[in-house]
């Protein structure tokens, strides 16, 4: 069987996190978060992929390529314009023979529920229940037929949402032709499937299991979660005075120097320096060729590749970019005073305790201050000694 995977999409939801690179490459646990979707749909036994690509498709095709590294196969169709679900997988025609998967890449599965998908009679969508449905398309079922599908919706139908993985034959292709382009600009995949419902042939299959990752907060849930199922490594070098519990993966090439303690659940990259002193508590991930150095505590925070948090820095439940610099003494707020939910450009993360979303290669002056729930765009420079806070535009000077 075949599987197509979705990923042309930039994710401006992420912003600015997708400024260079496509949403389905955002890391989880050190992985793009689409690897870990591959690899579940690879151990559940599906071995020859279609990926749909477009928004810097580069980055995908460079990380993946032929796909024998992780023993697939993996061909690709570009999207040129990103006009929906239904046209990305129209550019399919010709690559798919026979019954196949399809799989939104931004999202995580376990293998156990799509080895249950694939054994399903197609058409076929996957479901999941939800306590919040307002934020997705939902559907409505009798018995394991799906009834009804609505868009998003401030007081939806039932609970049960649209979980954006499906089971298909060939015969779809003809569907998604007569697709008109929708409201929103864009040829909708879930319009060709009102056929299917009027026919009463859709299937219902419930996920036991379904992360989302549609907001940049999102992604520090997803994270603790593969973190703590992950199976750990420590391939560096460890000096002695260190903590280092066996839940902590360290890569190829990274030093962990003397004094350093990390507890939980983490995972550092290749080639990086932590420490000496260091404090990494639970659920942080580290990417590759960073400095995380004296007396710096990082908390429940993912920091993407080559990037610099090396004297006196606190940077807790906040998502960093690549290639930025902290100047010493520069700390990351992550609580209200008043303990309210954490707001990012005036809309809520659910959160307690969120830190700040900064962009690629931010750069802090010493002794900075970055306030709760604060968005900073790529490119950023902040001079020293400076407050900051709320929406920062990418390429802004903060003086």
């Amino acid at each position: 069987m075949q599987c197509v995977v979705l990923a042309a999409g930039e994710g401006k939801r992420m912003r600015p996190l997708t400024a260079r690179r496509p949403k389905v490459m955002l890391p989880i646990a050190n992985r793009p978060m689409m690897e870990h979707l591959v690899v579940a749909a690879r151990d559940a036994g599906i071995t020859d992929f279609v990926f749909v690509v477009g928004y810097f498709e580069r980055e995908i095709r460079n990380h993946f390529g032929d796909g024998s590294a992780l023993g697939v196969k993996i061909a690709y169709v570009t999207q040129r314009h990103q006009l929906g679900t239904a046209d990305a997988l129209r550019a399919t025609t010709g690559m798919v023979n026979g019954r196949f998967l399809l799989l939104n890449g931004d999202m995580v599965l376990k293998r156990s529920d799509i080895e249950k998908l694939c054994r399903m009679s197609a058409p076929c969508m996957g479901i999941h229940e939800t306590d919040h449905p307002q934020d997705y398309g939902v559907v409505t079922v009798e018995g394991r037929r799906i009834t009804g599908l609505e868009e998003k919706s401030e007081h939806p139908k039932s609970n049960l949402i649209n979980a954006g993985a499906y089971l298909f034959d060939p015969d779809i292709f003809d569907l998604l032709a007569g697709v008109r382009i929708s409201g929103r600009g864009e040829f909708e995949l879930t319009d060709a499937l009102e056929s299917y419902i009027r026919e009463g042939t859709l299937a219902a299959h419930p996920l036991e299991y379904w992360l989302d990752v549609g907001q940049p907060w999102d992604l520090l849930d997803a994270n603790e979660a593969l973190l703590s199922s992950l199976h750990h490594e420590q391939g560096g070098t460890v000096e002695e005075g260190c903590t280092v519990p066996d839940t902590v993966s360290i890569g190829k090439g990274t030093i962990i120097r003397a004094g350093t303690y990390i507890e939980g659940h983490c995972v550092i990259g290749e080639n990086c320096v932590v420490g000496p002193h260091a404090y990494l508590r639970g659920s942080t991930a580290i990417g590759d060729n960073c400095h995380i150095g004296h007396a710096t505590e990082i908390k429940n925070s993912i920091i993407m590749a080559s990037t610099n948090i090396p004297h006196f820095n606190y940077v807790g439940d906040s998502i960093v970019g690549s290639g930025c610099n902290f100047g010493a003494g520069t700390k990351v707020a992550n609580l209200r005073h008043d303990n309210a939910a954490v707001k990012v450009c005036g809309k809520t993360t659910g959160r307690r305790k969120f830190g700040a979303i900064i962009g690629d290669n931010v750069l802090f002056g010493i002794n900075c201050s970055v306030n709760v729930g604060s968005l900073i765009g790529s490119n950023t420079r902040v001079a020293p000694h400076s407050l900051v806070e709320g929406c920062i535009e990418e390429g802004s000077v903060i003086r």
